[in-house]
């Protein structure tokens, strides 16, 4: 099952099929008590990813070639990295807000709110007329009088997040499921024209690789960590005002410095322009609301004038096409209106003990990111990238599903002592932290992070002296 994933996955982004024998896949699904074979997803994304790290190695070596292992239990491991990040010994804050999960409707439904983030909170209390402190049991009892379809559309409208929990052929026949269904799970095409790029010299696949990341939460600062961990330079742009992810920036900071640029003022946006046009940044990955960065100057129209050859990866919630396409989402509720949570607690909505949509679409960017530039290697051009969670959730469901009976008496995470020695520690600005090692193992070129996670603001919004070149 993990090779009919992987070169599924590599069909799509025109990598050699045969590429998948130097490919091998220890365990087996399924790893934690859940229906979904997230060790199968999870191993193929990470192992296609690693591919086409070596595709790239190949290239810049004359030909070298290597072997690629990854074993499912540790993928599985990598798709809730953040939670088993440890800080001078201490596990991670809790990222979820009081009043967001699950809350019953006066119409037997559920509706899952998202108020990680202060201004989303504020959205849904707002609707729902509460206070700024309101407690869950208030936001309980307001949203059991509301209508749940009704509820999900107006938090939408307020620019707030939240989703229905459906069944999964609810979604099937729902018009934004359509549409998610006719897109690929990775669209690569070409935006603009430029001359073939040779690969700057170096001894990992990615050396002298620039990335610019401006995601944020998990998915997209996953796809521009394992960008990092084959070597390139990632400098990830944030702003002061901007709410973030504690701890789950501390993992996703691996291998990458960061800087402020406020894209509302003139001079920050002529100063990210410069990174891209002067500093011949090689891939932007960009994880905002379908327009928010085109309307700051950085379409992708105006990214491949900017810098001919750049390849554009960007991350949407629900696909490029239908009605939702303009909506804000997560993880969690792509699992809600997709099915998937219900599926996860037979007919009672549950979230995976995972995030593997989002980690496993971080990993399809990485992969497609790393594609483009053979691309761009080998024929020129400037390039997008798509890839939407919506989409990837779907992909996760056609994996397959187990029966119930295989995970009976599964835990839901692994055991302490197996994530200590899937896990190294890393002096940091935040302290000693222990880390996931990367889940795929290279016999050429070893996956890893030359820099420790810094806190955001950290570094100038520059590029460091010369491009990275550390085994």
């Amino acid at each position: 099952m993990p090779y009919a994933a992987l070169q599924e996955l590599l069909r799509l982004v025109a990598l050699p099929e045969a590429a998948a024998e130097a490919v091998r896949f220890e365990g087996r699904d399924p790893v934690l008590a859940t229906r979904f074979r997230i060790g199968i997803a999870g191993a193929a994304a990470i192992a296609a990813a690693a591919l086409a790290a070596a595709e790239i190695f190949a290239l810049r070596s004359g030909g070298r070639r290597q072997r690629v292992a990854v074993d499912l239990r540790h993928a599985v491991a990598a798709l809730r990295s953040s939670r088993l990040l440890r800080i001078d010994g201490a596990p991670p804050q809790d990222i979820f807000d009081p009043v967001s999960g699950f809350h019953p409707t006066r119409d037997g439904r559920s509706v899952m709110l998202h108020c990680n983030f202060p201004n989303h909170r504020a959205a849904a209390l707002g609707v729902l007329g509460l206070s700024a402190g309101a407690p869950r049991e208030a936001v309980a009892a307001v949203v059991s009088r509301w209508e749940g379809l009704a509820l999900e559309d107006a938090i939408h409208a307020a620019a707030g997040v939240a989703a229905l929990a459906r069944s999964h052929e609810e979604w099937l026949r729902h018009p934004q499921a359509a549409a998610v269904g006719g897109l690929p799970l990775i669209e690569i095409e070409r935006i603009g024209d430029a001359p073939a790029e040779a690969l700057p010299a170096g001894a990992r696949p990615l050396s002298g690789i620039r990335v610019l990341d401006l995601t944020r939460v998990l998915a997209g600062p996953t796809g521009a960590r394992a960008l990092a961990e084959h070597g390139a330079e990632v400098l990830k742009i944030s702003a002061p005002h901007l709410p973030f992810s504690r701890d789950m920036d501390i993992d996703t900071g691996l291998g990458k410095r960061s800087a402020f640029l406020d894209l509302r003022e003139a001079k920050d946006r002529a100063r990210l322009a410069a990174l891209v046009r002067d500093g011949r940044a090689d891939i932007f990955v960009q994880g905002y609301r379908p327009g928010s960065l085109a309307r700051r100057g950085f379409g992708a129209e105006e990214l491949a004038a900017l810098r001919p050859g750049i390849v554009l990866v960007e991350l949407s919630a629900w696909g490029r096409a239908g009605p939702w396409a303009a909506r804000r989402g997560f993880d969690t509720l792509v699992q809600t209106a997709s099915g998937m949570a219900m599926i996860e607690g037979a007919g009672k909505p549950r979230l995976m003990p995972v995030s593997a949509i989002d980690y496993v679409s971080g990993y399809l960017m990485a992969l497609g990111g790393m594609a483009a530039l053979l691309r761009r290697a080998r024929e020129g051009g400037s390039w997008r990238v798509r890839v939407s969670l919506a989409r990837t959730g779907q992909w996760i469901v056609e994996c397959g599903l187990l029966d119930e009976t295989a995970i009976t008496g599964l835990p839901r995470d692994l055991p302490e002592a197996e994530i200590a020695r899937l896990s190294q520690e890393t002096p940091s600005p935040f302290g000693l932290i222990r880390h996931l090692v990367p889940a795929a193992r290279m016999s050429e070129t070893p996956a890893g992070w030359e820099r420790p996670p810094v806190p955001l603001g950290h570094d100038p919004a520059e590029w460091a002296e010369g491009p990275l070149d550390v085994r």
